[in-house]
């Protein structure tokens, strides 16, 4: 059997990759122009996964958060824009041949890497990704008490409409 490739290692234009992940974060996505859609975050080391809306149907029995999975031919291509989930710099894409198999030894790394209070506030983390201080996001997790929830706003990102949630955090340090 075909050694294992490290999602570091991944690059564009190969769909002939193996490789053993953790399930961190699985959630489903709906849009008009997109459907259905499965979207996670994986690790040996962050890098973003899609499960597109013709394949869900198939796929969805056998993906879970906190799961170790191999995932076996997919395609992998660049990671563009704003409000992106991880730093990598390429994301996964399932295709009809890609295969799901479970791990007999889980992967035991838990994928957080928290962003203190000091970088968010100063504005020195990188603007394109999902974590932030009002209206300018950065790649990273946090880890505080949420002591304020604000209503759900809608706001115009790439010319369409999406819903927005602002949490105001107490850094419990």
């Amino acid at each position: 059997m075909a050694s294992f490739s490290s999602v570091t290692d991944l690059k564009p234009f190969k769909s002939m990759w193996k490789i053993r992940v953790r399930i961190i974060r699985l959630w489903k996505q709906f849009s008009a122009a997109g459907g259905l859609t499965i979207e996670m975050v994986v690790v040996d080391a962050n890098i973003h996964a899609s499960v597109m809306k013709d394949l869900v149907t198939k796929f969805d029995p056998f993906l879970s958060q906190g799961s170790s999975k191999i995932f076996i031919n997919f395609s992998v291509g660049h990671s563009y824009g704003s409000y992106r989930t991880t730093k990598h710099p390429y994301k996964i894409s399932f295709l009809e041949t890609t295969r799901v198999r479970s791990c007999e030894s889980p992967i035991e790394v838990s994928g957080f890497d928290p962003a203190t209070y000091r970088d968010i506030l100063d504005g020195s983390l990188n603007s394109d990704y999902l974590v932030g201080i009002n209206v300018y996001l950065y790649s990273s997790d946090v880890i505080g008490q949420i002591v304020k929830v604000s209503p759900i706003e809608v706001v115009t990102v790439n010319g369409k409409d999406t819903n927005k949630i602002s949490l105001e955090l107490r850094n419990s340090k």
